[in-house]
């Protein structure tokens, strides 16, 4: 029995958003290994009949000695697990697992699902970043879920455009995340911002927009789901947030396991990241036929067409934020519900799923082949 190793920053991370590639590939008659840091999902990832292997992962570190630990890790992992095809996301093992992978010979599927902060500037550590990419991902297969990240890739000479596939994200089971039959009897017409409390997801440029739309709008609802990450360098502070809370602007919904059942409960969901792999929060948004309104921008623009199942705002401008947040202030129910409704028509015709699953399955079907 052939054997796949998928590999991830959090067993969180596998279980929310790949178990049905997992469960797929189980079906087609490969044994699936897991290897990702240990928290509250890694037991349920073997109640499904996977192995599960734990490493540890520190996702913000740059210490280039612990970096070089973690490349060891890996190879030492690889070399006791045998696994004939290794999927890799998230950075840490896109490049140290990468390099094991290449030292030991085993075949590697590579999914950029983001480029982060690190690819936001020209800094030192974005030129370092480029560099160890260029070492690692020279013999895998690459998936980019935009093409904007793929065109990087290949005009900065990182890879070539033979190693890539454009995949679209993780893909939605639309039947899992299907609109509610339930009337939502709102009082207030409410928005909500869903992402982790960094600046770069926009957090700044909503507030500012929010600040001035409550002197017009004060009954509109504006709300905030995600956890402050502060070990990011743009992180927002507590007291921050809480003076936002205070100021009566926002009201934040902390963090949850259960963030379907948050946007069903809304009328609008708004992201104003600076750049995206493929937003998952957006594709989740718009299967359960809620309206959107984020930048145009990779990874984002991809999930919304402007004026039709949402607004496409301009990056890092609270103005156009602002004014598209009023545009959308400004439709009945009926037209935001039609939006809604043919936002969930782009996710079933391009975001389905299934259309992932086919693509890996036919990779790693070519790959065993040769």
């Amino acid at each position: 029995m052939k054997k796949i190793a998928i590999v991830i920053n959090t067993s969180w991370n596998i279980f929310n958003f790949r178990i049905g590639l997992l469960k797929a590939l189980q079906k087609e008659g490969y044994k699936i290994v897991c290897i990702a840091p240990h928290d509250d999902y890694s037991s349920k990832l073997e109640e499904f009949g996977f192995e599960y292997y734990n490493i540890t992962i520190n996702n913000k570190g740059t210490n280039p000695i612990e970096d070089m630990k973690l490349t060891y890790e890996f190879y030492k992992l690889y070399k006791k697990i045998k696994p004939d095809i290794v999927l890799q996301y998230t950075i840490k093992p896109n490049i140290y697992g990468s390099i094991a992978t290449n030292i030991l010979g085993i075949p590697t599927i590579s999914n950029i699902s983001g480029l982060g902060t690190v690819f936001l500037n020209d800094s030192l550590s974005s030129k370092i970043a480029r560099f160890l990419y260029k070492i690692a991902l020279k013999n895998n297969e690459v998936y980019f879920q935009n093409a904007d990240d793929r065109n990087l890739f290949i005009n900065n000479n990182i890879i070539k455009k033979s190693q890539t596939t454009l995949v679209p994200g993780s893909g939605i089971n639309t039947n899992t995340y299907k609109p509610s039959n339930k009337v939502t009897m709102n009082t207030k017409l409410s928005f909500l911002f869903i992402a982790r409390l960094v600046k770069d997801k926009g957090i700044i440029e909503y507030i500012d927009a929010v600040k001035r739309l409550k002197k017009f709008y004060p009954d509109v609802s504006f709300k905030i789901l995600g956890s402050l990450y502060l070990a990011n360098p743009t992180a927002i502070k507590k007291n921050e947030l809480q003076n936002w809370i205070d100021e009566g602007l926002i009201e934040y919904l902390g963090h949850s396991d259960d963030v379907k059942s948050e946007i069903l409960k809304v009328d609008c969901i708004v992201l104003p990241s600076y750049r995206e792999g493929l937003s998952r929060v957006l594709l989740e948004a718009a299967s359960l036929a809620k309206p959107i309104i984020t930048t145009d921008t990779p990874g984002c623009r991809d999930v919304v067409d402007n004026g039709v199942n949402g607004y496409l705002c301009k990056v890092k401008s609270s103005i156009s934020l602002e004014e598209n947040i009023k545009k959308m202030i400004k439709l009945s129910s009926k037209e935001r519900d039609s939006m809604g409704n043919k936002g969930r028509e782009k996710i079933i015709n391009e975001f389905e799923e299934q259309l992932v699953i086919d693509i890996y399955i036919k990779t790693i079907k070519q790959i065993f082949s040769i």
